[in-house]
């Protein structure tokens, strides 16, 4: 043994995780990957894409307190498409397409099939999203983070035409919001979700309430995050939509205004989308009123499309032979004086 891994770092088992994923990463290579696994930096030609005037449109996220739901049960094959997702949605929120994701894993114990396990996951979102995994890093840090810890990161840059960027200017009053489902909680409020389950109540992972129709909580916790490229991203490029809300922490309440200018108010209808069963537990257990859960939660729509009036048939038609289901839940109208910039009645 080294003096490095007396200090509690073990680099063999970096070198047998490397082995582990290079399949994994592999299957996400796309057209424009320049460089495999092992090289210092991740390669990315964009002359491949015969873009005339490209705008790279780059996020970075993470899975937040979620992970400790993963640990605490021991299972790391999904997490990974959560940090994809997280990131992919953004960047399709601006009008481009994502192109290549790297990773980051920080850890107290590089145990090289729980790492090849989170991995796989983010294999499993870019094949999902249509990306390429051309990189990441796994740190090995027993003074930061328990032998059982981790965190996960993860950064995507994406591509657009300069005159297909969806901004602030292009929705209009009168246009509509088309809201696409959920998966569940997606990857936000997890804080709150952990103190009602375990500090309030002492609820187990493994418990099936009959509020959730046979699933158990951690089953319905770890639901992975619903990446939204491939029914979306022909709508953008064919000029369909005016603007894409990915709603994240702070619920519709905060993620809906971000798609348009100050002059403008969206009104939401909370009756036209059906409730997914883990909104109304959280609800009732919680004892939360209805502006706590449309602040902190998706609370069932986890992407809102702002679609002019005359093609929201179009769109709808195009998401249900895509399979993607919507739902027509508001419309943005002139903003009242001395309100704010969304509604939700």
């Amino acid at each position: 043994m080294n003096r490095y891994q007396e200090a509690g770092v073990n680099v063999n088992a970096g070198y047998t995780l490397v082995h582990r994923i290079k399949d994994a990463v592999r299957s996400t290579d796309r057209p424009g990957v320049m460089a495999g696994i092992g090289s210092f930096g991740g390669m990315f030609d964009l002359g491949m894409l015969h873009v005339k005037h490209p705008v790279l449109v780059s996020g970075t996220d993470g899975v937040g307190t979620k992970l400790l739901i993963a640990q605490r049960l021991g299972k790391h094959d999904t997490i990974g498409i959560d940090v994809v997702a997280m990131c992919v949605n953004d960047v399709l929120a601006q009008g481009a397409e994502p192109l290549f994701f790297l990773d980051y894993i920080a850890t107290g114990h590089n145990d090289p099939a729980k790492m090849a396990a989170i991995v796989q996951g983010v294999a499993t979102g870019c094949r999902d999203a249509g990306i390429a995994l051309i990189g990441g890093e796994t740190a090995e840090m027993p003074d930061m983070y328990d032998r059982d810890e981790y965190d996960l990161a993860g950064t995507v840059t994406g591509v657009a035409e300069k005159d297909q960027l969806l901004t602030a200017n292009l929705p209009q009053d009168g246009d509509v919001l088309i809201g696409l489902p959920s998966s569940g909680l997606h990857s936000n409020g997890f804080s709150l979700v952990r103190q009602i389950l375990f500090k309030d109540h002492d609820v187990q992972l493994t418990d099936k309430p009959a509020a959730l129709k046979g699933q158990t909580v951690g089953e319905t916790l770890l639901t992975p995050t619903r990446i939204y490229i491939h029914p979306v991203l022909p709508l953008v490029r064919s000029g369909l939509i005016h603007g894409i809300g990915h709603i994240t922490g702070g619920g519709l309440v905060e993620n809906v205004p971000r798609m348009f200018g100050d002059r403008l108010q969206a009104v939401i209808n909370r009756q036209t989308w059906p409730t997914l069963p883990i909104f109304d537990y959280l609800k009732d257990l919680g004892q939360l009123d209805l502006a706590d859960c449309y602040q902190t939660f998706n609370m069932g729509i986890g992407l809102v499309l702002v679609v002019a009036s005359d093609k929201v048939n179009l769109v709808q038609q195009r998401l249900q032979a895509a399979d993607q289901a919507s739902y027509r839940i508001g419309y943005l109208q002139q903003r009242p004086a001395d309100e704010g910039k969304i509604v939700i009645k």
